[in-house]
C-alpha cells in the first residue's frame, strides 16, 4: 500500500517524473521540465544537485534551441541551489557547452549567465576555474566558442593577478586578429567594455593597436563596431592621447566608403563629442558633423539630423552661437527641403530645440521661416513633429509672435480645399490645444473646430466630433458648457 512506502520515496517521486520528462521525445515536455529545474534542485538538495543534476544536464546538451535557451537562463540563477559562491564553479561545464552551440540566442544567454555567476567567484576561483574556461573558449576550433569568449574578458579581468591579466590581454588580441569576421566583430563589440577595466598603461600599449586594426578591418560590420569602442577609449584617455591615438581613426570612419560605418558615426556623434572634449569638437567634429548632414545616403543624413539639437547644446558656450549660425544652420536649411521624408521628419523632431539655444532674434529671423516650411510639408509626420514641439518656440518668442507667424499657416492648412489635409490638422488639434492653452486656443482656433462639424465631407465631420471629445477631456467640463451654445447653432 502507498501508506507503507517510506516518505522519502513519495517526496522524490515528482523529481523522477521531471527527470524522465527531460529525456522525453516531446519538446514541450522537455521545455516544461527545464523551466522547473529550480524545483528539482530544491528537492534534491545542494549535494545531489552538484553531483547528479548538473552532470546530467551537462551530458544532455544536445536539444532543441528553445530548450537550450531556457536551460542557459535557468543556470544563471543556480548559485544558491548548488551551495552558494564556494561551489558556483560547478555550473561552468554546462554553461561552457551552451556557449559553443550554433544558435546565437542560446550562446548569448549562456554568456549572460556566465557573466552573472563570474561575480560570485572568489579571485582564487576565478583564476582556477573561470579564466581557464575563457581561454578554452577563445582557443576553440569553432568560431561559435571564440565569439562567446569575447564577452567574458571584461568581467574577470579586474579581479585576477597581473600574470593572468597579461595572459587575458594576449588572448583578446588573438581574437581581434581572428581569421573569422564573426569573431573579429564580437571582439570589436566588446573592446570598449574591456578597455574600461584595463589599466591606462596597457590600454595604450595593447588595446589601442587592437582598436586601430579593427577600425581598418576589411569588413564594414567590424569597422562600424570599432566606432562604439572609440567612444569608450576616447573617454578614458588624456586629451593629447585622444588627438594622437583616436582621432585619425575617427576621421577615417566619418568618411568611410561604407554608409553603415558613417551611419554609426552619426548615431554615436554626441557620445563621441562628449568623449573627445570641447577643443577637438571645435577643431574636428564640427566639420565632420557638417559632412554627415550632407551625406549622400539618406540614412546617414537622418541619423545626423536626429543629433542636431544635442550636438548644438553640447557646444562650448563661447563658440556655440557662432558655430550654429555659421556651420550648422546652412546644413539645416538644406535638410528642411530634403528629398527623403525620414530625413525631414528626423530634423522636424529636434529643430524646435534650437530656439532656446539661439534666442528670440535668431529664432524669428532664421528659424521661423524653416518652421513654416515644415508646417506645410506634405509628410504628416513632419507636420506632427513641428506641432508637437511648439512649446519650445513659445517659451522663446512668446505667444503673440507665435500667433502672428505660425498660426496663420496652421489655419491655412485647416481650411485647405483638400479634405485629407484638413483631416490631418484636425487630428493635431488636441495636441495643439495642449501646447497653446485654453484661452489662446478659444480665441484663435475654437471657431475652426466648430466649422468642421458642418463640413461637407463626412470623414471631416466624424473626425471633428472625436476632436471635440478629446478637447473636452483636455480642458474639462467648464469648457464644454461654454461651448454648448456653439454646438446648438450647429
Amino acid at each position: 500500500m502507498a501508506s507503507s512506502d517510506p516518505p522519502g520515496d513519495d517526496s522524490l517521486y515528482p523529481i523522477a517524473v521531471l527527470i524522465d520528462e527531460l529525456r522525453n521525445e516531446d519538446v514541450q515536455l522537455r521545455l516544461n521540465s527545464i523551466k522547473k529545474l529550480s524545483t528539482i534542485a530544491l528537492a534534491l538538495g545542494v549535494e545531489r544537485t552538484r553531483t547528479e543534476l548538473i552532470p546530467f544536464l551537462t551530458d544532455t546538451i544536445y536539444d532543441e534551441d528553445e530548450v537550450l535557451l531556457a536551460l542557459a537562463e535557468q543556470l544563471g540563477e543556480f548559485t544558491l541551489l548548488v551551495g552558494g559562491p564556494e561551489h558556483v564553479h560547478c555550473l561552468l561545464p554546462p554553461l561552457e557547452s551552451l556557449a559553443t552551440v550554433e544558435e546565437t540566442v542560446v550562446r548569448d544567454k549562456a554568456v549572460e549567465s556566465l557573466r552573472k555567476i563570474s561575480a560570485q567567484h572568489s579571485p582564487a576561483d576565478l583564476e582556477q576555474h573561470f579564466v581557464p574556461l575563457v581561454k578554452r573558449l577563445s582557443s576553440g576550433d569553432w568560431f561559435t566558442s571564440r565569439t562567446s569568449a569575447c564577452g567574458l574578458f571584461g568581467v574577470c579581468y579586474p579581479r585576477v593577478s597581473s600574470t593572468v591579466k597579461a595572459d587575458l590581454r594576449s588572448h583578446f588580441r588573438n581574437l581581434c586578429q581572428d581569421d573569422t569576421p564573426m569573431v573579429r566583430r564580437a571582439a570589436a563589440g566588446k573592446l570598449g567594455e574591456f578597455a574600461k577595466v584595463v589599466e591606462l598603461e596597457f590600454l595604450k600599449s595593447d588595446l589601442i593597436p587592437m582598436f586601430v586594426n579593427l577600425a581598418q578591418d576589411e569588413q564594414d560590420s567590424v569597422r562600424l563596431l570599432a566606432v562604439e569602442a572609440c567612444v569608450s577609449i576616447a573617454s578614458l584617455l588624456p586629451q593629447d592621447d585622444v588627438e594622437q591615438l583616436v582621432m585619425p581613426m575617427l576621421r577615417q570612419a566619418s568618411e568611410d566608403k561604407s554608409w553603415r560605418v558613417r551611419y554609426m558615426v552619426a548615431d554615436k556623434f554626441t557620445d563621441l563629442q562628449k568623449a573627445v572634449g570641447a577643443e577637438i569638437t571645435k577643431t574636428d567634429l564640427v566639420l565632420a558633423f557638417q559632412n554627415l548632414l550632407k551625406d549622400c545616403e539618406a540614412e546617414v543624413r537622418a541619423a545626423a539630423a536626429h543629433k542636431v539639437k544635442d550636438f548644438c547644446q553640447n557646444l562650448e558656450p563661447s563658440v556655440q552661437e557662432t558655430v550654429i549660425m555659421t556651420n550648422i544652420l546652412p546644413c539645416v536649411k538644406e535638410l528642411v527641403s530634403d528629398a527623403n521624408q525620414h530625413v525631414k521628419s528626423a530634423l522636424a523632431s529636434v529643430i524646435m530645440g534650437l530656439s532656446p539655444i539661439l534666442g528670440k532674434h535668431n529664432t524669428v529671423e532664421h528659424l521661423l521661416p524653416l518652421f513654416l516650411l515644415q508646417l506645410k510639408d506634405e509628410c504628416p509626420e513632419v507636420r506632427l513633429n513641428i506641432i508637437s514641439n511648439l512649446d519650445c518656440v513659445n517659451e522663446v518668442i512668446g505667444i503673440q509672435q507665435l500667433s502672428q507667424s505660425l498660426l496663420p499657416a496652421i489655419v491655412e492648412l485647416a481650411e485647405d480645399s483638400k479634405w485629407r489635409v484638413r483631416l490631418a490638422i484636425i487630428e493635431y488639434m488636441p495636441l495643439l490645444a495642449g501646447q497653446l492653452g485654453m484661452e489662446f486656443f478659444d480665441e484663435k482656433l475654437n471657431s475652426l473646430c466648430m466649422t468642421w462639424l458642418v463640413d461637407h465631407v463626412y470623414a471631416i465631420r466624424e473626425a471633428a466630433t472625436l476632436n471635440l471629445k478629446k478637447l473636452v477631456e483636455k480642458f474639462g467640463s467648464d469648457w464644454e458648457i461654454g461651448r454648448a451654445s456653439c454646438r446648438e447653432r450647429v
